[in-house]
């Protein structure tokens, strides 16, 4: 087979390929909330990289890089407190929003880190992934019903008069400006959710600004930042355990891994952007249906497999 030469040790073409892929599906499903860990699941059952359990575990959290760089490069102006074009209130809303994501991730910090290892251990069954990708499916499914049912409802008080309403446009945060602390920490909450694989981070975070009165596109947003502390956590912990079990990386390994991230990162960006345009005009629930659809593909795939 083709091999790319120079980097310590021979690289497989076949293999960087791969790692392309896993960086692609990386990079659309990190942001939507359809759940990363179920389709590297279902897809690491037809294309398998040649890489020791280890390098692949790590390899699974690690490739979360890529994605959120892309978040901070498309973000960067709005995160960055130091920037010389923003007024001083501009700077103070800033740190503000920095607050924010911090405390928010404060629920994530007390009760993910400590279990991380048991739920990989306990809960990495597909059927619980799959379970995971229909429960919540179900539960976009609703929340947007019961969202558009209360705006038919206003309407239809108001005598059907004047602009029809959205749900967005009855949502009580209309921007990320708006949060309060409190709804910042109710949203870091239900971010615990997205221990249990298939749940979706950004999944469990979305419905938690939903519920807690945001619109679709704060939601949204506001989970990308929250993506920020968590991701560049969890993926130096799991670099941090990989490195303590005595293993490093070869060339060939550090090649994989690179083109990972760097099409995570590209793919991110496209998918952040569409994603962002999609929730101005549509509703979560075609989300929904989606990962019902997942959920049952994936319960019928490893049952016919056993």
């Amino acid at each position: 087979m083709a091999c790319v030469e120079g980097l310590g040790d021979d690289v497989d073409i076949i293999e960087l390929l791969k790692a392309a892929l896993f960086g692609l599906v990386e990079g659309i499903t990190e942001w939507l909330p359809i759940s990363s860990t179920g389709h590297m699941l279902l897809l690491n059952e037809f294309v398998t990289l040649n890489v020791s359990k280890d390098f692949w575990d790590m390899f699974l959290v690690v490739i979360q890089l890529g994605a959120i760089l892309a978040v901070c490069v498309m973000f960067f102006h709005k995160l960055n407190p130091f920037s010389p074009k923003k007024a001083p209130q501009e700077k103070r809303s800033t740190w503000r929003l920095w607050g924010q994501v911090i405390v928010a991730c404060l629920p994530a910090a007390v009760i993910g880190i400590p279990l991380d290892d048991w739920m990989e251990e306990h809960l990495g069954s597909p059927f619980v992934v799959a379970a995971a990708l229909i429960v919540y499916g179900i539960a976009f499914i609703l929340i947007e019903n019961a969202r558009g049912s209360h705006v038919s409802g206003a309407h239809a008080a108001r005598g059907g008069r004047g602009k029809l309403l959205t749900a967005d446009d009855d949502a009580r945060v209309q921007s990320v400006e708006d949060l309060s602390w409190g709804t910042a920490l109710g949203i870091g909450a239900f971010q615990v959710l997205s221990i249990v694989p298939g749940t979706s981070r950004s999944g469990s975070t979305i419905i938690g600004g939903l519920l807690l009165g945001c619109s679709r596109a704060v939601a949204a947003e506001f989970t990308f930042y929250l993506a920020i502390p968590v991701m560049v956590g969890a993926s130096g912990l799991r670099l941090v355990k990989y490195f303590l079990k005595g293993n490093t990386f070869t060339g060939a390994e550090f090649a994989i891994l690179g083109v990972g991230c760097v099409v995570a990162f590209v793919v991110s960006i496209l998918a952040i952007r569409f994603l962002m345009g999609f929730v101005k005009k549509h509703d979560f629930k075609p989300f929904g249906w989606y990962r019902i659809v997942l959920g049952i593909a994936v319960i019928a795939y490893f049952l016919l497999a056993r």
